[in-house]
């Protein structure tokens, strides 16, 4: 990355592409142009992890090329999103007494308290990527969220901790040094995705977040303003194209493309039922496919993400707290009709989001698919290029092996 306190870059990588964006800080606090672009078709992926280190390696250097170019810059730090199954999230409680002096809680004793809240057992595979603060509690006040300057004897924190698993995290860092990235920061993928997505009022009032790629689906749960569960479901959009190859008997790329071409997961919108041809394997040349029989697969796919997401809901114990509802984005919720099932399936408000307030070199990145990657850079300039004194809402814990850049959101573990 240049050496301007003003850029910010980030990679996304995904099961089906690899996106590496810049950008640069705009007047206002938070605002940000896309200043370099990259997108390049994911390889040694599979599920969000990784799987063949030379080939990933070698995407995300093709992908950090476009950037480069495009941007006029150099990309040798970079925040990075992690995602996969290996993501697990629990919530913990820390406390710390408050020293007697006019000045009341200072940064110090919230760090102190969230050090103290990280203090949990934690396997030796596994590392603590994000301590999330939900809220405070000075002496008996509860529902603290700035405590900075209140007085009081004791100061308490509830937080939410994600960990990950350690060589997941190593081979991710593996692979982007291969590719010249000196530093980087990893950032739970649903978590840049709420920041590019999300409104204020639906991270207050309670909603889900549901990010569906390639390989798997991301869900992050934020209430009063904060997040309270994450989670990861190995079910994407791949599995949608896998059943229509399985079922329709048809070529993995004949079945993707008919899924975007004609695919509809609502019964009740088809708007016709003209059947058409694609084709098939080997010599049995075209297949004649029935719009209604291609419409029910999708459909039982699509009910079933949206239970495996309810589902995933009730056992996080907020399903009742949710009032604003089911936010989806990515690209595999770009499917027609996915929308109606998941209101039939939720029984909640649903809306399908893709980042706003875009300024820079956006036409190829508006869409849903690109949540995360934008949201990695928002992420970066509300907590890197943002004044020091700005609240970080969620702090990334920084015992992994990572120097530099970010060393001022969280004091370093010397454990």
């Amino acid at each position: 990355m240049a050496e301007s306190a003003k850029i910010v870059s980030a990679v996304d990588i995904g099961s089906s592409k690899v996106v590496a964006l810049v950008g640069e800080a705009g007047e206002r606090e938070g605002d940000f142009s896309i200043i370099g672009v990259g997108i390049v078709p994911s390889r040694g992926m599979k599920r969000g992890q990784i799987v063949n280190v030379g080939e990933v390696t070698q995407a995300i250097r093709e992908a950090v090329d476009g950037a480069e170019r495009s941007s006029a810059t150099t990309m040798s730090t970079a925040l990075v999103s992690v995602a996969g199954n290996h993501i697990q999230s629990q919530n913990s409680h820390g406390a710390v007494a408050i020293g007697r002096g006019e000045q009341g809680v200072t940064s110090e004793d919230i760090n102190r308290v969230l050090e103290a809240a990280q203090a949990i057992t934690v396997p030796n595979n596994r590392e603590v990527i994000h301590v999330i603060p939900r809220h405070f509690k000075v002496d008996e006040q509860e529902g603290v969220r700035h405590p900075l300057g209140m007085l009081g004897y004791r100061l308490e924190a509830q937080t939410n901790i994600v960990t990950a698993s350690s060589t997941a995290i190593q081979n991710l860092y593996k692979c982007l040094h291969g590719a010249r990235i000196e530093h980087a920061e990893a950032v739970l993928a649903p978590l840049a995705s709420a920041e590019a997505t999300l409104t204020p009022t639906e991270r207050e009032m309670g909603v889900v977040l549901a990010d569906i790629g390639h390989g798997t689906t991301d869900i992050a749960i934020y209430i009063d303003g904060a997040v309270w569960h994450v989670s990861v479901l190995e079910v994407g959009g791949w599995h949608f194209t896998s059943d229509l190859a399985k079922v329709l008997r048809l070529p993995l790329d004949t079945a993707e493309q008919i899924k975007l071409a004609h695919g509809q997961a609502s019964l009740r919108d088809l708007t016709t039922e003209a059947p058409f041809v694609a084709a098939g394997f080997g010599d049995e040349g075209d297949v004649t496919i029935q719009r209604r029989d291609m419409a029910e697969i999708l459909h039982e796919r699509a009910r079933e993400l949206f239970d495996l997401i309810m589902l995933e809901v009730k056992r996080s114990g907020y399903d009742g707290l949710l009032p604003a509802g089911l936010v989806l984005t990515g690209g595999g919720a770009q499917l027609p009709g996915l929308r109606e099932v998941a209101r039939e399936v939720a029984r909640l408000p649903v809306r399908l989001a893709a980042p706003s307030n875009l300024h820079g070199l956006v036409d190829a990145i508006k869409s849903p698919a690109y949540s995360t990657a934008v949201g990695l850079v928002k992420w970066g300039m509300l907590n890197v290029v943002a004044k020091p004194s700005r609240r970080r809402r969620v702090l990334p814990n920084l015992r992994i092996d990572v120097k530099g850049w970010f060393g001022n959101l969280l004091p370093r573990s010397d454990s």
